[in-house]
């Protein structure tokens, strides 16, 4: 099976999918011109990931700001997620924060309140 990986640019995170490893990773802004658009080959691997295999899903955020679409398309990821961890899919969410960007880690919270997966909200180790 295939792998993703979508670079970052001014307006949309760096994605990185990898088939071996179950591990789903966004890093960077999300306010894309087009949301659902771009969030289509994110939602299809996931879909297809959760199809074809039965290992455990991981999915590491490094998000620093999204627009009200971008917080749909990651609804959208997170209803997979839910989903499959339902039907017993071992799945763990990562969100990693700024400490400085206290918005973000609220923002995590209010996803990780509906699911009842693994869900992980860190703030980001300094440098």
């Amino acid at each position: 099976m295939t792998d993703l990986n979508i670079p970052a640019t001014q307006s949309t995170p760096s994605i990185t999918a990898v088939w071996a490893s179950g591990m789903l990773s966004m890093r960077g802004d999300s306010y894309p011109e087009n949301s659902f658009k771009f969030f289509v080959p994110v939602i299809e691997w996931v879909e297809n990931y959760l199809e074809n295999s039965m290992a455990p899903i991981q999915l590491q955020l490094r998000l620093l700001y999204l627009n009200t679409s971008s917080v749909k398309g990651m609804m959208d990821i997170f209803d997979l997620l839910e989903e499959a961890h339902n039907k017993g899919r071992e799945v763990t969410v990562t969100w990693y924060y700024d400490s400085e960007n206290e918005r973000v880690a609220e923002l995590a919270g209010e996803f990780k309140e509906d699911c009842s997966f693994r869900f992980e909200i860190q703030e980001e180790p300094k440098e």
